[in-house]
C-alpha cells in the first residue's frame, strides 16, 4: 500500500505535513532535513522543486527557491538526494511539489518512473490544469501508484471539488485563502465559512489545510476542519534561523505550533 494511504488509514486527525525547498539553505541539505523531520515525529514531508517563478508562493518560499537555484539545485539532483534520504527514512510519506516547467523538461513519464523507484508517494503540481491532469497524467498516476494531489481554494466551485474528489487519489490540498503562501496569526470568518462549506460536501478523500499556518491557533483550526495541516513558510523561516541544524529548525517549528516532539 502507498505510504500515503497507510498514513491516512492509521491517523485521521492532527496530521502534520511540512514543506521545504530542496537546495535550501544549502545544496545538499535535503537528506538531513528529511531525517530531522522524520525523527521528530512529523507525519509527512513535501519536498519542493525550486523554480524561478513559483506563482503560488509568497516571499519566503520564493526567496528559498532563488537561493536553491543559485546553490545549483536541479530536479535530477533533488531526486538523487531523496534516494539517499530513503535509506534512513523508509516509512514516512514523501510528496514532491513543483511547477510544470521543470517537470516537462525532465519528462513526465521519466519523473513518474524515478519517483516510483526512489519512494516518492505523491505529486503536487499547482499550475497543472485539471483537464490536462485527466488527459495526460491520470493514467500515469494509476500506473505508478503515485497520486496527483489537487489544490482547492475558497473560489473553487462545489462541482469542481466533487470532480477532484472523484478523479484524484491521496488527499485534497485545501488552500486556506485565495492568496500566496505565507504565515498569518489567525483565520477569519471568511476562512471558517469556507472550511464549513467543504465539511458539508462530505468528500470521500481526506483533506489537509495549508497556506498561513504558523502558530497554535491556525494549526488547531486546520486540524478541526480537516485531517491536519501543511506548513511551509514557517519552517523555511526556522531553517533560515538554524541553517546548520535541521534538528533545531524542526524543534522551533514544533514549539511555534504548540506541538511537542513525537506527540
Amino acid at each position: 500500500m502507498n505510504r500515503l494511504n497507510t498514513l491516512f488509514s492509521n491517523k485521521n486527525n492532527d496530521i502534520l505535513s511540512v514543506y521545504f525547498t530542496a537546495g535550501f539553505p544549502y545544496r545538499d541539505s535535503a537528506a538531513s532535513i528529511i531525517k530531522a523531520l522524520d525523527s521528530k515525529g512529523v507525519d509527512m514531508i513535501e519536498v519542493g522543486i525550486p523554480f524561478s517563478d513559483p506563482m503560488a508562493d509568497g516571499k519566503t518560499i520564493q526567496n528559498s527557491s532563488t537561493i536553491a537555484l543559485r546553490n545549483g539545485m536541479t530536479l535530477a539532483l533533488l531526486l538523487d538526494q531523496v534516494r539517499e534520504a530513503r535509506q534512513s527514512s523508509p516509512d514516512i510519506p514523501l510528496v514532491l511539489m513543483g511547477y510544470l516547467n521543470p517537470i516537462i523538461q525532465y519528462g513526465p513519464e521519466n519523473l513518474f518512473k524515478t519517483c516510483k523507484e526512489i519512494g516518492i508517494d505523491a505529486l503536487i503540481i499547482p499550475d497543472l490544469p485539471f483537464a490536462e491532469y485527466l488527459s495526460d497524467y491520470k493514467e500515469m498516476c494509476r500506473k505508478y501508484d503515485i497520486p496527483m494531489i489537487m489544490l482547492i481554494t475558497p473560489e473553487t466551485s462545489d462541482e469542481r471539488i466533487h470532480l477532484i474528489d472523484e478523479h484524484c487519489d491521496g488527499f485534497i490540498y485545501m488552500v486556506s485563502a485565495a492568496a500566496t503562501t505565507g504565515t498569518r496569526d489567525s483565520f477569519g470568518d471568511g476562512q471558517h465559512a469556507y472550511f464549513n462549506r467543504i465539511d458539508a460536501l462530505q468528500l470521500q478523500h481526506p483533506r489537509l489545510i495549508g497556506f498561513g499556518i504558523s502558530n497554535p491557533s491556525t494549526f488547531a483550526d486546520a486540524c478541526a476542519h480537516s485531517s491536519g495541516a501543511i506548513i511551509g513558510s514557517k519552517f523555511i523561516k526556522c531553517l533560515e534561523a538554524h541553517p546548520d541544524s535541521p534538528d533545531k529548525a524542526v524543534d522551533e517549528l514544533l514549539c511555534a505550533i504548540g506541538k511537542r516532539q513525537n506527540e
